[in-house]
């Protein structure tokens, strides 16, 4: 019972983290087409930077609920070793660390809006906010097939 908790909440804060990794792209991408507007840029500088704030929240609390699911059993027989034999996890893992990457590069493009910086062109930005998709796909497929 207690492993369908965490699991639950787990997929909880993941989806609320993968919300932010969408949505921040598209907040770079309404900055970068602004331009000099200073009542626009400041209100999405300040959604940017709550929504980032937010995400990490979110991602933290999914990365403990992850790996509580991942080595609980070590410390308690109410969890079950869920990852026995199944390679699929390191792959899983790995898109997770690609899509992490991802939005600390766009936190970064945040800070640096922020700052006065430059930011890559609104068509750039919308190709990039496409990225995520294809990445949590990736990680979904990974979970549910659980292919090797």
């Amino acid at each position: 019972m207690a492993y369908l908790w965490i699991k639950s909440f787990h997929l909880l804060f993941v989806i609320a983290w993968m919300v932010t990794v969408f949505y921040l792209p598209r907040i770079l991408v309404n900055l970068a087409e602004a331009g000099d507007v200073p009542a626009v840029r400041e209100r999405l500088l300040l959604m940017g930077k709550r929504l980032y704030s937010f995400g990490h929240n979110m991602f933290g609390v999914a990365f403990l609920l992850g790996l509580i699911l991942l080595l609980g059993f070590k410390f308690t027989d109410a969890l079950p070793n869920v990852v026995a034999g199944m390679k699929w996890i390191h792959a899983k893992l790995g898109l997770v660390v690609l899509l992490m990457g991802y939005y600390v590069v766009c936190g970064r493009m945040l800070k640096r809006a922020a700052a006065g910086g430059a930011l890559p062109s609104a068509k750039t930005l919308r190709i990039l906010n496409e990225l995520p998709v294809f990445l949590l796909l990736g990680v979904i497929y990974l979970v549910l097939a659980k292919p090797f």
